[in-house]
């Protein structure tokens, strides 16, 4: 694998390309009794090659002491290029060491570069590899942290590596699935059709396990065969915990109603389409919100599983306390800071979900300094407080935060979150008739070179090329059945293919998303067993990949698109596999 290093994330690596691989014999031996800082001070008067050595031996001697918070600033600033051919595996492998032990992958994978440049010692190569793999996994970058542990694997028949390998697998998509079995080698052929297997199986774990077995014959040496992911192995032991009902309480009338209706027709079109045999449905209307009779009646009527309330406040009622009388999938998530109640799992399209994910987006990217545009209303205060708090939170700066008035032009508001002082992202909440006044009036305030990361609200959901051409290189985050192209490289690759074009050809595109979110609630409350039971476990769905926290609140991680003439296209990871639009 050979990662390439554009974007502003990549700046601590580009030294590793700009230097000449001229080498020279190691200056300095290793001294523990040298002055670290004494080393460094002689660096800034060194050669190139003396500076280098100075600097790695400095390094090696502040870890060695302790001080390896220091020694792996250190180690960064080392141009590695101008190191003899040993000094240079020494020096991946104290850096990645240092990343790994001080939490900065993106030191690992700068050292993690060499692997590509010179042939390491085979031990020294399996280090930096499997750290490198793990490092990647933490950037989210699954596909090349996959490829870097198989390899570790391929070479040392690990079956310890089994669960990260799984880890990283499951969050794959079909296409960068089919990308990863083009590898060619029968080790990844195995581990990507047990993906596959486990995937097809969906929530029905006897069928899984009947499968299984013909997937062991077919690939009998390979490691997994020998010792399944523990993920895997724990499902085994929910055989017999088959959902066969599942009441659904959304409101038939009041101002959620046309919610409703969107998220039980997705609900009942999946359902149909006979999902893993499928389960009874039994639709129970909640208008009354009295819980308590609405459990009783579904209990009644013979339901193992709730979906509903829908309600927020019902909701935020339900997470205050101890537990649930039965299995629920809420419609929605509580306002406290955590959902308390036991056997209670909230699901829902936040959009503050989505500016968390923005702020960790552009903060990955290299951005610090942060803008924010967003509606004078209690959404946009709601979204724009989930943006800065995680951005301030990572260590990011905001420069402006401006709240507009939707009604009014953008001139002046965009104006405003673009200079004095000027950032280097802004964060966009907006509908598509205001986010397209946006990028122009940047433009007119000399700021057309500002990156935009946006939440969905922006796209409605079809193709308008002459209309979105004002959106040209906004970011935005959506979910994949809206952005098939950038999420997963065409229709075909989405994840429940049938419901997706059902609901597509019928449904009005502004409640297309709520579809696609009664279609996910169904296949969660199908896997309420393996929720319950199984930390960590994911679902490729319709609106995102879904996990649940440790408290029970579905997050979604989105796929990210940027529009080009006005169509919303795939955005490359920067820093790593080399974007060169990404800001």
């Amino acid at each position: 694998m050979k990662i390439s290093l554009r974007g502003p994330l990549a700046v601590a690596l580009t030294a590793l390309l700009l230097a000449g691989c001229s080498f020279q014999p190691g200056i300095i031996e290793r001294q523990p009794d040298v002055d670290p800082e004494r080393l460094l001070e002689q660096a800034e008067q060194q050669t190139p090659e003396q500076a280098a050595a100075s600097r790695l031996e400095a390094a090696d001697i502040l870890a060695r002491r302790g001080d390896r918070t220091q020694a792996l600033e250190v180690a960064k600033q080392v141009d590695d290029s101008r190191l003899e051919r040993q000094a240079r595996v020494r020096w991946a492998l104290l850096l990645s060491e240092l990343g790994e032990a001080e939490g900065d992958p993106w030191a690992v994978i700068q050292a993690g570069q060499l692997l590509d440049e010179i042939e390491l010692p085979r031990e020294a190569s399996l280090t930096v590899r499997e750290r490198l793999g793990r490092a990647l996994a933490e950037v989210d970058e699954p596909l090349a942290a996959a490829r870097a542990l198989i390899r570790v694997q391929a070479e040392t028949e690990r079956e310890d590596l089994n669960d990260p390998i799984w880890a990283q697998l499951s969050r794959l998509d079909r296409r960068e699935l089919g990308t990863l079995r083009d590898d060619g080698d029968d080790l990844t052929e195995g581990w990507v059709a047990l993906t596959e297997l486990v995937r097809s199986t969906g929530s029905d774990i006897q069928r899984l396990f009947a499968r299984l077995d013909d997937w062991r014959e077919r690939y009998r040496g390979h490691p997994a065969a020998r010792r399944l992911p523990a993920e895997i192995t724990a499902l085994g032991e929910l055989r017999g915990q088959r959902v066969d009902h599942i009441a659904v309480l959304l409101p038939e009338s009041g101002p959620l109603a046309g919610i409703a209706e969107a998220t039980r027709q997705g609900i009942r079109t999946h359902h149909l389409a006979g999902v893993d045999g499928g389960a009874q449905l039994s639709f129970i209307d909640s208008s009354s919100g009295n819980m308590e009779a609405l459990y009783r009646e579904a209990a009644a009527l013979g339901a193992q599983v709730v979906i509903g309330p829908l309600d927020k406040d019902v909701v935020s009622r339900l997470e205050q306390g101890d537990r649930v009388p039965m299995p629920t999938l809420a419609l929605n998530y509580g306002r406290g800071e955590r959902n308390r109640a036991k056997g209670l799992f909230q699901y829902g399209l936040s959009a503050e979900d989505e500016a968390r994910q923005a702020a960790q987006r552009a903060f990955s990217d290299g951005h610090r300094l942060a803008s924010l545009l967003v509606p004078d209303n209690g959404w946009g205060r709601r979204v724009g407080e989930a943006f800065w708090n995680t951005w301030r939170d990572l260590g990011g700066e905001v420069a402006n935060a401006v709240r507009y008035n939707p009604g009014a032009p953008a001139t002046e508001s965009a104006k405003r979150a673009a200079t004095n002082p000027k950032p280097d992202m802004l964060f966009l909440l907006a509908l598509p008739d205001y986010a397209r006044q946006v990028p122009p009036n940047l433009d007119y305030a000399y700021s057309g070179d500002l990156p935009i990361y946006a939440t969905s609200h922006l796209y409605e959901g079809r193709r308008q090329p002459r209309l979105d051409a004002d959106l040209n290189d906004v970011m935005f985050a959506d979910i994949p059945w809206q952005i098939p192209d950038a999420a997963v490289g065409g229709v075909e690759a989405l994840p429940f293919l049938a419901s997706y074009r059902e609901l597509r050809d019928e449904s009005n595109s502004a409640m297309f998303r709520l579809m696609a979110m009664g279609v996910d609630a169904y296949e969660l409350a199908l896997r309420m067993p393996q929720l319950r039971a199984i930390g960590g476990t994911e679902l490729f769905g319709a609106t995102g990949t879904l996990s649940a926290e440790d408290d029970g609140r579905i997050q979604r991680r989105l796929p990210w698109a940027r529009f080009v003439d006005g169509v919303p296209q795939p955005v490359l990871s920067p820093g790593v596999f080399g974007d060169d639009r990404t800001p």
